[in-house]
């Protein structure tokens, strides 16, 4: 594999990345200036895997300078002796396979776009057989409309072709869809092609005006890809287009591939504004490790709360005024849309405190039965002595009832009107009169246990931490040992463990299942890249503690790729080391 493509951020399977040529070309983007034509394929004899036929092309870039490099020369030589500079191959879905090349252009790219499930099976197929650090390219596809579902699907590299074509019969290409030529009173763009009167705007200015737009939607995509908000971005364009609503509810329905390609918790906030977001990966994990992994330690009754627009909640004027009056007699937990259930110790969590929400108190129906589905299994599967609702009228209410019918249990209702007004309050104090307050070593013992179960797996906690202190005030606690070493630390900013090397050994010798990166025999100091990794484990995601080891080093970082593109790749940063020591 040569150096002239590597990705270089992620935000799910959306990569940001640099085909290197004479210039360095950013993707994704329009790569009309390296891409062949499709009437001018070139290939040399080559020898055809059995199975193969002939549906694999090999094809040299136009933009590729010849003769520059002999490890080029070297690695495409066997196949292609008269080749001295990089290629890409022409595949479809089923001979997706690693043929050495830097970029692959699906044939098939035509047929599927614009059908949902061809679509994400097509993605999905090409992407399991080719390596993780090449380029995808479809061609003849791209328009304003469809090219951040194109990105965030995985795709690197489209051409204008279709974009010329619409202009070439008079189609006016937005984001937001199209419009004919005759339609059009105003030229709703500042490009230049658009510098004109509509009396004056002709196809000719239409293509260059389609183009224009193509390249600024890239640019657009390119930078929610560095902030980790192309979801949010895809969310509005899909009200726009019915196939791309349609591909994006068919992947995510089908989370597999989208999910080995979701971070475990992001810099930016998700934006929960329609019932999609209830469908996204960081929502249904969150949801599934709740079931999964959590263990409520707390023997007190449970106090149902509405979540907060501040988070975490407990930093809120009206948790803040909960807390007082609760005052640790019982146990908290929030209710929200889109995250459902969030007991306190998990508040700090990703993603309870990394949403935001339109705030208007009334519930869909979908919310409704989905988030009093989790509630009425969490509250079946935790023995609370007693359970208050101290719920708002509408849709908090609802959800409520809709978890006492799943559940079978008896609520007490503590609201009146609203739930921070003093009769309201007044209930609630009732309600826990004669309750015992626990403690603070309690607090922070279950929140340590709560979280290591959460982030590393169902019993994690007394398996990775036995016997421990924490230290430091919430949300910034640090795990001490019997012996006063330093175990973890959590991050308040993301709400998970950060493990030391000593808390690192305690994992590898705990009967835990370790996520794992084997690397070659040297000594890393800072991060680990991709050349050097051996093996990794395949459930590794991006963001989650990972063991590195080696014949001369063992150390404790975040990885940077998930599990496959750490053994495939071979160039990037695939671990953020943490700490490390010589063996």
């Amino acid at each position: 594999m040569t150096e002239f493509f590597e990705v270089v951020e992620r935000d799910g399977p959306a990569r940001r990345g640099e085909l290197r040529l004479d210039q360095c070309l950013i993707t994704p983007a329009v790569a009309d200036d390296v891409l062949v034509d499709a009437g001018d394929l070139w290939s040399a004899d080559r020898d055809v895997p059995e199975g193969d036929s002939d549906e694999v092309t090999i094809l040299p870039h136009r933009g590729f300078p010849p003769g520059t490099a002999d490890e080029v020369v070297d690695a495409f030589a066997p196949s292609y002796p008269d080749v001295s500079y990089p290629s890409a191959a022409v595949i479809d879905p089923r001979t997706a396979d690693d043929h050495g090349a830097d970029v692959y252009i699906l044939s098939t790219a035509q047929g599927v776009v614009g059908h949902a499930s061809a679509f994400r099976e097509a993605i999905k197929r090409v992407r399991a057989g080719i390596p993780d650090d090449t380029g995808l390219c479809l061609s003849g596809v791209a328009t304003p409309a469809n090219v951040a579902l194109l990105a965030w699907a995985g795709v690197d590299l489209v051409d204008a072709t279709r974009a010329k074509i619409a202009g070439s019969r008079g189609q006016y290409l937005t984001p937001s869809g199209s419009y004919g030529l005759d339609d059009l009173t105003e030229l709703p763009c500042p490009c230049p092609a658009c510098a004109r009167s509509v009396d004056e705007f002709d196809r000719a200015a239409c293509i260059d005006h389609n183009v224009a737009t193509l390249r600024a939607e890239l640019a657009t995509v390119r930078q929610r890809i560095r902030d980790g908000r192309l979801r949010e971005l895809l969310g509005g364009r899909c009200r726009h287009t019915a196939w791309v609503a349609a591909a994006l509810r068919e992947s995510e329905a089908h989370p597999g591939y989208l999910e080995e390609r979701t971070p475990v918790f992001r810099r930016s906030d998700i934006l929960a504004s329609s019932d999609d977001v209830l469908n996204r990966v960081e929502i249904t994990r969150y949801a599934d490790r709740l079931a999964e992994r959590y263990e409520c330690r707390f023997r007190r009754p449970a106090v149902l709360l509405p979540c907060s627009a501040r988070k975490p909640y407990s930093e809120s004027q009206s948790h803040r005024q909960f807390r007082d009056v609760i005052q640790y007699r019982a146990h908290r937990v929030a209710i929200s849309s889109p995250i459902g259930v969030v007991p306190q110790e998990l508040e700090c969590t990703y993603p309870a405190q990394h949403y935001d929400t339109p705030v208007t108190g009334r519930w869909s129906p979908n919310e409704v039965t989905l988030i009093g589905e989790q509630l009425g299994a969490f509250l079946a599967t935790h023995d609370y002595p007693r359970i208050i609702a101290h719920m708002p009228p509408g849709g908090y209410r609802e959800v409520v009832e809709h978890a006492v019918g799943v559940a079978d249990v008896d609520v007490t209702y503590t609201v009146e009107d609203h739930p921070t007004v003093e009769a309201s309050l007044s209930n609630l104090a009732a309600a826990l009169d004669g309750e015992l307050a626990y403690s603070r070593y309690d607090r922070r013992q279950h929140t340590i246990r709560a979280i290591a179960d959460y982030q590393f797996g169902p019993g994690a906690a007394a398996a990775l931490f036995p016997s421990f202190d924490v230290e430091a005030p919430y949300p910034k606690h640090r795990v001490l040992g019997p012996d006063g070493a330093h175990l973890a630390t959590m991050v308040p900013e993301y709400g998970l463990l950060a493990l030391t090397l000593a808390g690192a050994r305690q994992w590898v010798a705990a009967d835990l299942e370790v996520r794992r990166v084997t690397i070659d025999d040297f000594v890393p100091h800072g991060d680990v890249l991709a050349p050097g990794i051996l093996d990794a484990s395949a459930d590794i995601r991006v963001g989650d503690e990972v063991v590195v080891e080696g014949p001369s080093a063992f150390g404790i970082g975040r990885a940077c790729m998930h599990g496959r593109a750490m053994v495939e790749s071979t160039r990037g940063v695939a671990v953020d080391l943490r700490h490390s020591e010589e063996l």
